[in-house]
């Protein structure tokens, strides 16, 4: 019984096994190639458990053409670089030159045409003009004070001496011819400008009004000249008016040319022997009396002072000599720097420089 029951499950199984089976005759469906995929194939499973069949290769396709080598394409030449021409260098700015002061020349017409070479003045035919000084007077008067500050310094150094000058004519011209008394005619002489003097109450009291505002002589000459210039050399380049004072010059001083102007009425002024001489004989040095340390002579200290020379003489006499050592001959300052000398002033002669 036994052995019957294992015959008849064997020839089950075999039955199974060709039931499974299919015949090698059987058309398989045509599968199309599948196109070449990147990912490695999976092996395809059969219905039947446990069987595998080997994965199907994909169809062999054509080799990929190489790539054909990218030629660069040629570079245009390089321009060679432009090579600038250096740059000049800007020139330092110059200052602008300041614009020419033309007021001064409002005083020509007069002083050219009444004063000579020497500084004599034609009072006689002046007197005939009183009205031309007064108009000049006038635009001395009626400058705008904002003109003037735009001046450089020289220029306003020339303005002054120029009104300090024509004020002065104007004085004199009033008071022309000189009226004197028998006494004083006697003791001053009959042409002497101190009878002027005292006539008026004083000469250099005088007042005039300069850009609208009043001065006198004498205020120009502290408050200007002596102070806010401190230039001792327009001290020759002042009127007094008479012979041994400074001689006039014959044009109006100009911003331009100024300390030119300045240094020629020093040298004129003391070629004169009423001005400055030497008695080499006696040993003696003569001075004009306007440089007395009284009088104008120590204005000189501030800028002409000295220890160094001229040690026998008091400090204003010393800064005297000098400043004038730069206008005198090299045999006079020789004789000034090392001799025994005294020192005298000559008597200031007030007679009118009348011409």
């Amino acid at each position: 019984m036994v052995k019957r029951f294992f015959v008849f499950i064997s020839l089950l199984a075999i039955l199974i096994f060709f039931v499974g089976c299919e015949p090698e005759s059987a058309e398989k469906p045509q599968v199309e190639p599948s196109k070449p995929v990147l990912t490695e194939p999976q092996p395809i499973k059969t219905e039947s458990p446990g069987t595998e069949l080997p994965a199907s290769k994909p169809p062999e396709s054509e080799p990929p053409k190489p790539a054909s080598p990218k030629v660069a394409a040629p570079k245009a030449e390089a321009e060679p670089p432009k090579i600038e021409p250096p740059k000049p260098k800007p020139e330092p700015s110059r200052p602008k030159p300041a614009p020419k002061v033309t007021f001064h020349d409002k005083c020509a017409p007069i002083l050219t045409h009444y004063v000579d070479d020497e500084g004599m003045v034609n009072y006689k035919e002046l007197r005939r003009k009183k009205v031309e000084l007064n108009r000049l007077l006038d635009d001395f008067a009626e400058l705008d004070p904002s003109e003037y500050k735009s001046w450089p310094k020289e220029d306003k150094i020339a303005f002054w001496i120029n009104a300090y000058n024509i004020k002065m004519l104007k004085v004199i011209v009033d008071n022309y011819p000189i009226e004197s008394t028998r006494i004083l005619r006697i003791i001053w002489g009959p042409d002497s400008i101190r009878h002027i003097d005292r006539n008026i109450g004083g000469i250099w009291k005088s007042k005039f009004i300069v850009m609208d505002e009043e001065f006198t002589l004498a205020e120009i000459q502290q408050r200007l000249f002596h102070k806010e210039f401190d230039e001792p050399r327009i001290l020759f380049a002042l009127t007094l008016g008479c012979l041994s004072g400074p001689p006039l010059r014959n044009e109006p001083y100009y911003g331009s040319k100024l300390y030119k102007q300045l240094d020629n009425q020093v040298k004129k002024f003391l070629s004169g022997s009423k001005a400055f001489r030497i008695d080499k004989e006696n040993k003696i040095v003569y001075l004009s009396a306007l440089l007395k340390p009284t009088w104008h002579g120590k204005e000189f200290i501030s800028k002409f002072g000295t220890d160094k020379k001229f040690k026998d003489q008091q400090p204003e006499i010393r800064a005297v000599l000098n400043f004038l050592t730069d206008y005198i001959s090299r045999g006079d300052v020789s004789f000034l720097e090392v001799e025994y000398y005294t020192v005298e002033y000559v008597r200031f002669d007030w007679t009118i420089n009348d011409g």
